[in-house]
């Protein structure tokens, strides 16, 4: 995914940075996960128990990306997890508390662009390093789907009070998950609200609700008995979204049915960061090591598309994910996007550990 400083640099420059079992088992093995680990008290308010246990994570499936394979075997510990994505009432909260500053409020720093620009690309004008973020602004007209500057557009202004540029709001989004968050912002967040982001390992186990090798988060069907599960996009990506399951941008929290832990919109709506450093060679560092136990992700990112940019798994896909151009509702789906992005469709939410602050 394109970063928010390559495309202030970029657009400067006049160039765009192009990255780019069955359900009877399924259920089964949720119902002994529950009764093997059961919650360790009393919730913490608006989080469900995630009850440890032995998955398999990532997918062998041919229609999954390439970055999702092989899959492997994941063993994590019993968490809570935020039952909704954080809303822009408790970001408010947060902000409100700490004066905090998102990533998308701030001015570019020169020197931090460079380091993800090839060597020798010149400085442009300070009044052209300012505060904003990645919009999705569909086109008037069918594009080439391998080209997405054709559809997120840098703009000066936009972050999670104005997500859609200077004259937007958020009012009457209160419980919309709050978007254009970068890395750090999620972060700050959790570390304010005594929690952390989650793993990937975690994530995608407590996306599953113990729905063991199931395509989907709810089961074999993206839409049973003909009832959309999550925000996604409907009709022909970028230009018509259709909005046939009731939203044609972000959806308040709980608009969807949640899965089998109890988690809402833990598909679609908005991507959802992880702490994981992204790496397309770390599933099959994973795999060689038979059982991975509560794994962390690697060292280092790295996408071969943009080698200079450090990226962190998101997880989920959005409501910009459509069957004609981008298959990330499911579990297994990731994609790594940059540490410094804000866009209008990365939110997050928070986990906690038992018997510890975080």
């Amino acid at each position: 995914m394109m970063t928010k400083k390559i495309l202030v640099v970029a657009t400067v420059l006049t160039a765009v940075v192009i990255a780019c079992g069955d359900k009877k088992n399924a259920q089964s093995t949720a119902s002994d996960q529950h009764a093997t680990e059961p919650p360790p008290g009393e919730a913490p308010e608006g989080m469900v128990w995630i009850p440890g246990g032995q998955f398999t994570m990532g997918s062998n499936d041919p229609r999954s990306y390439e970055h999702e394979r092989p899959a492997h075997m994941v063993k994590v510990d019993g968490f809570w997890m935020d039952e909704t994505e954080v809303t822009n009432r408790q970001f408010k909260e947060f902000t409100d508390a700490t004066g905090y500053v998102t990533v998308a409020e701030r001015k570019p720093e020169w020197e931090e662009l460079q380091k993800q620009l090839p060597a020798g690309t010149p400085k442009p004008h300070d009044s052209l390093l300012v505060a904003g973020s990645l919009v999705f602004t569909p086109p008037k007209y069918a594009v080439s789907l391998d080209d997405y500057s054709q559809w997120w557009k840098w703009t000066p202004g936009a972050n999670w009070k104005h997500p859609e540029g200077p004259g937007s709001d958020i009012e009457g989004k209160w419980d919309h998950p709050v978007v254009h968050i970068a890395y750090e912002d999620a972060r700050a967040y959790c570390e304010w609200a005594g929690k952390r982001l989650p793993t990937e390992a975690e994530w995608e186990f407590a996306s599953r609700g113990g729905l063991e090798g199931q395509p989907y988060a709810w089961g074999p069907e993206f839409m049973p008995a003909g009832q959309y599960m999550a925000n996604t996009f409907q009709g022909g990506f970028p230009v018509t979204n259709t909005a046939e399951d009731g939203f044609k941008d972000t959806a308040p929290v709980r608009s969807f049915p949640p899965n089998d832990y109890g988690l809402y919109d833990i598909i679609g709506n908005v991507w959802e960061w992880t702490s994981d450093l992204f790496n397309v060679n770390y599933y099959s560092e994973l795999a060689r090591t038979g059982l991975a136990v509560n794994p962390k992700g690697p060292d280092k990112s790295f996408d071969p598309n943009e080698p200079l940019v450090v990226k962190y798994v998101t997880r989920g896909g959005s409501y910009l994910c459509a069957n004609d151009y981008c298959v990330n509702y499911r579990p297994s789906a990731r994609q790594g996007t940059a540490f410094d992005s804000g866009l209008s469709n990365v939110g997050f939410r928070c986990v906690k550990s038992v018997g510890s602050g975080q």
